[in-house]
């Protein structure tokens, strides 16, 4: 039987700025549980988890359990946060209830990286006027994460209302011809909104990464 070797990487934020997390899905259930019983000891760097299933959570021993802090909505846990950032907020804005997964997996990283969020769900373009009353507060922030699936217009929307760097997720949400996410994503990558960054389909973990090193930029570092 071969067994998985766990090679963390340590030296990521030295090098790009942003640490390595643990993507949970599909790796075996000893694997997690080394690496949940490695970062759980108080002088343990930070560490956060993604793609974390309640049912993987749950079968933690309690005493490893205890130390992490676990969202299911976001599938996401951490040991402990980042220092706080003395600047940059990030708006994070969702066409609709049902990308909010993906929505807060992007604001927990953010949160978990230090940096300050600021939440504007259920905008999408079926009822513009949600997105109308919400601009002048999102514009107020650095940069701005956008998650909607079906045809994804919202991204279009506010590529064309705000200045502010854009990083647009596409969600596998809706019906048939949405194709799990697909059909979100090629409407977001022909938007007409010029300079739109389109991440991979449902990757809140990967927009919030993109947010993260335009705010360092602007903390100067």
């Amino acid at each position: 039987m071969i067994e998985s070797t766990v090679r963390f990487d340590l030296e990521r934020e030295r090098r790009i700025g942003l640490p390595e997390a643990v993507f949970c899905a599909g790796k075996p259930m000893s694997v997690l549980v080394e690496l949940f019983t490695r970062f759980c000891s108080p002088d343990a760097p930070a560490i956060l988890f993604t793609r974390l299933t309640p049912e993987v959570f749950a079968a933690l021993s309690p005493e490893v359990a205890a130390v992490y802090d676990y969202d299911p909505l976001s599938r996401t846990a951490w040991n402990k946060k980042r220092e706080p950032r003395a600047s940059g907020v990030c708006a994070l804005v969702s066409a609709g209830n049902a990308d909010a997964s993906v929505l807060h997996e992007a604001a927990r990283t953010l949160e978990y990286l230090g940096y300050q969020t600021r939440l504007f769900e259920d905008c999408g373009v079926a009822g513009l006027w949600r997105i109308e009353a919400n601009i002048a507060a999102i514009n107020a922030c650095d940069v701005v994460i956008l998650a909607a699936g079906l045809d994804a217009a919202l991204a279009s929307v506010v590529g064309g209302l705000t200045a502010k760097p854009l990083f647009a997720v596409p969600t596998s949400v809706g019906y048939g011809v949405a194709e799990h996410g697909r059909t979100a994503l090629s409407s977001m990558l022909a938007s007409c909104a010029p300079g739109i960054g389109v991440l991979n389909i449902d990757n809140g973990y990967g927009a919030a990464c993109a947010a993260a090193r335009v705010l360092r930029l602007l903390e100067g570092r």
